[in-house]
Parts: C-alpha cells; structure tokens; sequence
C-alpha cells in the first residue's frame, strides 16, 4: 500500500549505516548525485514488521537484493540467482547463485544465508504478506552456490513473490537493528537519514554486479505536492518519482527542461469497507454505497482523467484481468432503494483516509456523493504512514477509508478475514488456494471468478488505477514507464 499503499497498499511505507537516525549528511550536487522527490516517508527501515510500500520503495533492489526481481515489463528475471530450476510436481526449486558476492557489512552471500532469509520470514517477520511464505517446507544448503527450496504443495505465487520484499536476502550478521542499520547485498547502502527530509543511499564499494551510475542517491520527501513540485523546478531535486498532482503536469511539460512519461502501475486506489462493522457487514448496504460514487468524477477530479477505472483488485497487467469497472454504474436512485430495502437511514460514517493529496482530494468527491444519497461521511486525516496504519490498518478502527495497495497481486488479502477490509468468504479462500496449486490455465480461471466474486459482494469500491507519472530533468534517462514492483529502482537509471 502506499499511501501506493499501500497496501496492501497497502500501497502503502529508511535507514542509517554509519550515522544517527537523526543525522544530516552533507551532500554536494553534482554529477555523480541525484536526487529523487517523493511525498510518503517510511517510519523506519524495517520492511520485515513495518507495513506498506515507503520502506521497499526506497531499499528493494537498491540496497537489498532477492534471487530474483521483475523487470520493468513485469517479467521475473534472475539476480542473486543466477539461474533456477523447477522439479516435474513443481514443489522444489534448484537456485544456482551468483559467487564473489558480499553484504555490505562484509559477510559473503551464500545458500546459508538463502535458507535464512526464506525461514526467517516464517519466524521473525510479522508483517501481512508474510503468509505468501508459508508454503515453503524446507531450504536445503546443497553447495555454497546451491540452495534447494522444497515446498509443501505446489504454488503459482510463490517465485512471484520472491520478486517483493519476503524475497529480500540477509545476513545472520546484519538483521540487529534492521529498522536503523539495513544490510544487503545491493548497490547502494543507506549513508544518513534526515527525519522529516531525507535518506541519502551511497554506492557500495563492495557490490558484485555493475556498479550504478550515481554514486550517491538523495531520497527528499515533501508532504506538500506544491513543495514537491518547486523542488523540481527550482533545481532542488532532479526526479519526482510519481506525480501526486495532474494539474502539475502541463507545467512540466511545457518546460523543454523536463520530461514527463506515463505508465501504468499495480495501485489501486481503494474506497475500503469494514465489512467486520454494522451496517457494512449487509452487502445490500456496501452496493449502495458502491452505486452511489461516480468513480468517473473522482478519477477526474484526483487526476484530470489519467488512470484507469477497473472495478477489481486486479490491474491490467494480470493475466486474470477483466474491466468490471461498469458492473455498479453511476446510480444514486439503486443506492437509496437499497438502503431502504437493508432498512437503514440517516447513516453516518467515518471516513478514516491518509493525509496524502490523492486521498484527501478523493475523500471529498467521495463525502459529496454519499450526501447526495443521505449517507453523512465525515473525513478525519490521519498522518501517513503511523497513525493510519495503527488506527485503520492495524485496529480495524474506521468504517470507509481510502487508500492506495500498490503491492503486486494483492487481491489475495481478501482471501484473509483479519485483513482491515473484515472480508470473510469461503468460497473465495478456496478460490485462492486453488488458483495458486492448479495449472496455470486453472489460476487464470480461478482468479477471474475470485474478481468477480469480490465485485458481487461489494468486497470494496475500486476507485481507479493510478497512473504512474514520472517527471525527470532531460539530463536523467533510464526511469521505468511502469511501477509494477514495490521498488523504486535506481538501478538502471543514469545520466543521459
């Protein structure tokens, strides 16, 4: 998630090696720096008990590396692991891995630490996802280079979710203070961190692979959109790493300094029932208020109309996509007839959503509409990513929330009844856990039919996709057009 979310968005969440947390390092612009603006800050470094997207956003594949990642197509594609085999039932995986590589705290990489990484997610981590693992029996250390993963059944999501941070390797040696000291194999290691401003990523002296084309790599963050946007403009920073604002975009691209470039990403931005409360818990009342918002209206207002209505927990770059976005059309009329029929009046309702622009502007489109049909939202922001993860995320305490789940392939969370959505249905759990051991012919269908189930119910109102738009000085080349992983990976960018 972030609030992409988030997110689960869930979409939702940075690091110190060598200073304090509260430390400013000095850094000089220049060639060898660059700088990237973005508006949700991590509350530490600790991706393995910290929910949303802010920590592997900044760390994934820049300062921490799995045995495999995906490429900006969204294709998985080797890392630590330089190749990988599958047995005929599709429950034992072979990795041959990379050699010479070294954490960098100077511990080298090896099949032990694959075997601890993957265990250690089933023992240690306390975050959501970490269910996606537990379908691994036993790592084996077959050789140095050599780690056997053998599983209980077999799983089509598994070595998915090896590409997001479950997949992150580690070091028995370095995991003492993950939330302030991260210790990977990546190119880049955290230098400082600024609370409220920055974290600033040095390169690696000890990495295995290409060494990155900036030697250092300031993350500033703004909670302020217009701030965001001076930064940009006035030289502060030379990337933002997703627009929060589509009123800014022709700013931008009527500057010949700038580039601006539109993709797709996994975030859907998600009006959330708690279906665990009355009257959310009568799928007569969560329809009505589906048919009561103009998803339309709102994607226009959020983002001028850029973005996609889906109508599903399910981007188009799934395989199992299908557009449902018109199965609750625009109906105000539907939405009092229903009310009335689940026998409810004068609703009124708390609408818990993150401080963030995307949300804040989404809520009032939002509270107008559910007025139109007498239903009284009241907005309450909540600081992003803290307070709305422990108050919405964690407690349950909301009754509508907005948020943005930018995890890959998060639909699954509905197949979890103490997820925040309170979503409990059987059939949809066998659903997922039939797509994820069947055929991959059987998952695509299984999924399908989970989408469509979840539309039926009203799981939740699936608002748009966020488009993903990044702007960059002409100077900077090799940003990803699409965001379909949790990182945001600095990897391939370098100076034009």
């Amino acid at each position: 998630m972030k609030a992409r979310s988030t997110a689960a968005a869930l979409a939702l969440l940075l690091v110190t090696s060598g200073c304090s947390a509260g430390s400013s390092a000095s850094v000089s612009p220049g060639p060898d720096t660059l700088s990237v603006g973005y508006t949700a800050e991590p509350a530490n470094f600790d991706f393995t008990r910290s929910d949303g997207v802010a920590i592997p956003q900044a760390l994934l594949y820049n300062v921490y590396e799995g045995l495999v990642k995906l490429d900006p197509q969204g294709r998985i594609v080797p890392l630590l692991a330089k190749s990988w085999t599958i047995s005929p039932d599709r429950k034992t995986y072979d990795f041959q891995l990379q050699q010479g590589v070294k954490f960098s705290n100077g511990a080298p990489f090896t099949a032990a630490d694959v075997q601890f990484s993957l265990m250690r997610v089933k023992t240690d981590w306390t975050i959501s996802l970490k269910s996606a693992m537990d379908v691994v029996d036993h790592v084996e250390v077959v050789a140095p280079d050599h780690a056997r993963v053998v599983l209980s059944k077999p799983s089509n999501g598994w070595l998915f979710s090896l590409t997001s941070r479950l997949g992150a390797m580690f070091s028995p040696t370095g995991v003492a203070d993950l939330a302030n000291h991260p210790v990977g194999t990546g190119p880049y290691e955290v230098a400082s961190r600024r609370r409220g401003d920055s974290i600033v990523l040095r390169e690696n002296p000890q990495y295995w692979g290409r060494k990155p084309a900036y030697r250092t790599v300031v993350l500033k963050y703004f909670a302020d959109p217009t701030a965001l946007n001076n930064a940009l403009l006035s030289n502060g920073i030379d990337v933002i790493s997703n627009l929060t604002s589509a009123d800014s975009i022709p700013q931008f691209q009527g500057d010949d300094r700038f580039t601006v470039q539109q993709g797709t990403t996994n975030s859907e931005v998600t009006l959330a029932f708690n279906g665990r409360r009355a009257p959310l818990n009568d799928v007569r009342v969560r329809r009505a208020l589906t048919y009561a918002i103009d998803r339309k209206a709102v994607l226009d207002l959020v983002f001028s109309g850029r973005g996609t209505l889906i109508g599903s927990m399910v981007p188009p770059t799934d395989p199992w996509y299908e557009d449902l976005s018109k199965v609750y059309s625009y109906d105000p009329a539907k939405a009092k007839q229903l009310l009335t029929e689940a026998g409810v009046h004068d609703l009124k309702l708390r609408l818990r959503i993150p401080n963030l622009p995307y949300a804040v502007s989404a809520a009032q489109v939002v509270q107008s509409q559910l007025a139109d049909v007498g239903v009284t939202a009241t907005i309450e922001p909540l600081d992003f990513p803290a307070v709305w993860l422990k108050q919405v995320f964690t407690d349950h305490d909301y009754d509508l929330s907005i948020i943005q789940h930018v995890e890959a392939r998060d639909i699954s969370t509905f197949g979890k009844p103490k997820y925040y959505w309170g979503y409990d249905n059987k059939h949809v759990q066998q659903l997922l856990a039939a797509a994820d051991s069947g055929t991959p012919q059987e998952q695509v269908s299984d999924m399908k039919e989970v989408a469509r189930q979840l539309n039926t119910d009203a799981a939740a109102d699936w608002l748009f996709l966020f488009p993903n738009v990044v702007v960059a000085k002409k100077k900077v080349t090799g940003l990803a057009r699409n965001q379909v992983s949790e990182s945001f990976d600095l990897t391939a960018v370098r100076p034009a």
